[in-house]
C-alpha cells in the first residue's frame, strides 16, 4: 500500500457549486471548509456525464479518450447510425472495436500495479460502465442496479444486501442502497486503493423539476446525509485518517428556455441521411449537438455550417480537422475534442445568464425536455464551473485556490499520491500540487486567451483558461 493510504472519490452527478450551504448541504459545506475548495473547477466540453466520466477516469479530454457524448455516432463501429453510450451498446463497441474508450483508465493503470478500483454508482448504466470496462483483464469491479463487472459479482451483492430499490425522485433508496454496499462490503472487505461512490442526485431530480425547485431541494438534502453517513464511516471505522477524499460533479446546470429539434430541422432543410451523398448525422446532447457527414465530405460540411450560422440558436461551433477549417468555426483541438472518434462538428446552443424563478442562472436551449426543466449539454459559464473539493492527511487544510482546475485533474492527481507515475505526457489533466499539503504553497499563474470566428452575421467568442499543458475551456457563446 503506498504512504498516503487509500482514496475515495465522491461524484454528485450534477451539483453546482451555488448549492453547497449550510442549510442545503451542512455536511458538504463543513467538509469544503475544513479541506480544499477548487472554486474554479472545469468538467469538459460537452457538459454531459458520460464525457465527464471518461475524462474522470482518464485524465483526458473527449478528443483522447474517445467518448464524444452521450449519444454519438463511432466511425469504427457503425459508421451511419447515432447509439446512446448505454452499457448494452458500449460492450457491443468494445465486441467490435476492442475499445470502448482510447485511453487507460484509472482502473486499468492500478491494475498493472495489482491495486484495485472499485466503482458504485446509481447513475445510468453507460455512466457505471465506462468507470472499468476491462475489469476482467484489470480487475477491481463496477456495481451498478443492472450490472456488475465481472458479471457474476451481482448475484453475491443481491444474497447479501437483497435487490436494489426501485428508481425514484429523490433516488436516496437507491444511493442509500449504494452507501450500504460501500461501507459495508468494498471499503471493510475489498479494500481497494481507489473506490467511487456515485450519487445519480440532484441530477436525476434537476432533470424533472428544474434547477433547485420542485423535490430539488430535498434531494439535495438527503443525498448529503448519506454523504455524512459515509464521512462517519470513515471516522468510525478509523480510515479518515489514511484516506483521502475528492468530491465532485460533473458538470453545472442551466434551465432550457426552448426546445430546438435539430434533426426533424436538418431534413426539411433538404439534408438526407448519412448514408447518402451529401447526408448529416446528428447526435443530441441536451445542450449541445454533435454532426457527422457522410464520408467527411468537406463540401458537405460547409453546407452544414452555413445553415447551422444562419439559425438563432446556434452557438460555438468547433470543426474536427479531418473537414478543414469551414468560415466561422473553430477548432475542435481548441477545447480537445478532436481526435479518432470525434464528431466532425460540435455544437454548443448559444445561452444566457438570467436566473430562473429559484434564483439560478443560467438559461440555454437544447435538444430535449420542456422549457424549465434543468438541463446540460452547452458551453454555458453555468454549465462549465462544477463542484471540485478535496479533504484529508495529504490535502491542505481550509484553502480555497482560484486557479483554474478540472475533471482531467483528477486522475493524474490520485496517481501522484498513490506515488505511480506515468501520467506525465499521457493524461491532458495536471497533477493538482497547489491541492496537496507537501505540495507548493502558490499556485501557479494561468494563461487566459480569447478566441473569435465569424462569417456573415454570425460571430462567436470561447475563452479558454490553460496551466501548464492543461487546457480548460471556461465558456462560448455566440456574440
Amino acid at each position: 500500500m503506498p504512504a498516503s493510504g487509500n482514496v475515495l472519490i465522491v461524484v454528485f452527478d450534477g451539483l453546482q457549486p451555488s448549492q453547497i450551504t449550510p442549510e442545503l448541504m451542512p455536511n458538504l459545506a463543513q467538509f469544503a471548509r475544513a479541506g480544499v475548495t477548487l472554486a474554479n473547477h472545469h468538467p469538459v466540453f460537452p457538459t454531459v456525464t458520460r464525457v465527464n466520466v471518461s475524462s474522470i477516469v482518464t485524465g483526458c479530454q473527449p478528443g483522447k479518450h474517445g467518448l464524444a457524448g452521450n449519444t454519438f455516432l463511432g466511425r469504427d463501429y457503425d459508421p451511419h447510425r447515432v447509439i446512446a453510450a448505454m452499457e448494452p451498446t458500449l460492450q457491443a463497441v468494445v465486441a467490435a472495436t476492442g475499445k470502448a474508450l482510447l485511453a487507460p483508465t484509472l482502473a486499468d493503470i492500478l491494475g498493472s500495479h495489482g491495486m484495485e478500483y472499485i466503482a458504485i454508482g446509481t447513475g445510468t448504466s453507460g455512466n457505471a460502465y465506462l468507470h472499468n470496462p476491462n475489469a476482467a483483464t484489470a480487475g477491481g469491479a463496477t456495481i451498478h442496479p443492472d450490472f456488475t463487472l465481472p458479471r457474476g459479482l451481482d448475484a453475491e451483492l443481491s444474497a447479501r444486501f437483497g435487490n436494489w430499490p426501485e428508481p425514484d425522485l429523490p433516488n436516496t433508496a437507491r444511493l442509500v442502497h449504494a452507501r450500504r454496499i460501500l461501507t459495508e462490503y468494498i471499503l471493510p472487505e475489498r479494500n481497494p486503493v481507489v473506490a467511487l461512490l456515485w450519487s445519480s442526485e440532484p441530477d436525476k431530480t434537476q432533470h424533472e423539476d428544474g434547477v433547485g425547485l420542485g423535490r430539488a431541494p430535498q434531494a439535495l438534502a438527503e443525498a448529503d446525509a448519506e454523504f455524512g453517513e459515509l464521512l462517519a464511516y470513515l471516522e468510525q471505522s478509523g480510515r479518515a485518517g489514511a484516506t483521502d477524499v475528492f468530491v465532485a460533479s460533473d458538470h453545472g446546470y442551466s434551465t432550457i428556455g426552448q426546445v430546438i429539434r435539430v434533426e426533424p430541422m436538418l431534413r426539411a432543410a433538404g439534408f438526407p441521411t448519412i448514408d447518402q451523398p451529401g447526408g448529416v448525422a446528428v447526435a443530441a446532447n441536451g445542450g449541445s449537438a454533435l454532426f457527422y457527414v457522410h464520408d467527411c465530405e468537406a463540401g458537405a460540411a460547409e453546407r452544414l455550417v452555413s445553415w447551422l450560422t444562419a439559425q438563432p440558436w446556434c452557438g460555438p461551433l468547433f470543426a474536427s480537422e479531418r473537414i478543414g477549417e469551414p468560415a466561422g468555426t473553430l477548432p475542435a483541438s481548441l477545447i480537445g475534442c478532436d481526435g479518432p472518434r470525434s464528431p466532425d462538428l460540435a455544437m454548443s446552443f448559444s445561452w444566457h445568464s438570467a436566473p430562473n424563478s429559484a434564483g439560478y442562472a443560467g438559461h440555454a436551449f437544447a435538444t430535449g425536455g420542456a422549457p424549465g426543466q434543468g438541463q446540460h449539454g452547452s458551453m454555458s459559464r453555468h454549465e462549465l464551473r462544477n463542484v471540485g473539493i478535496a479533504a484529508g492527511p495529504s490535502i491542505r487544510n481550509g484553502t480555497v485556490i482560484e486557479t483554474p482546475t478540472g475533471n482531467i485533474d483528477l486522475a493524474p492527481t490520485i496517481l501522484h499520491l498513490l506515488e505511480i507515475g506515468g501520467a506525465d505526457g499521457t493524461m491532458d489533466g495536471r497533477t493538482l500540487q497547489e491541492v496537496l499539503a507537501n505540495g507548493y504553497c502558490h499556485a501557479p499563474e494561468p494563461s487566459i486567451t480569447t478566441h473569435q470566428a465569424a462569417v456573415g452575421d454570425y460571430r462567436q467568442e470561447v475563452q479558454v483558461s490553460q496551466v501548464g499543458n492543461a487546457r480548460y475551456a471556461d465558456w462560448g457563446n455566440r456574440v
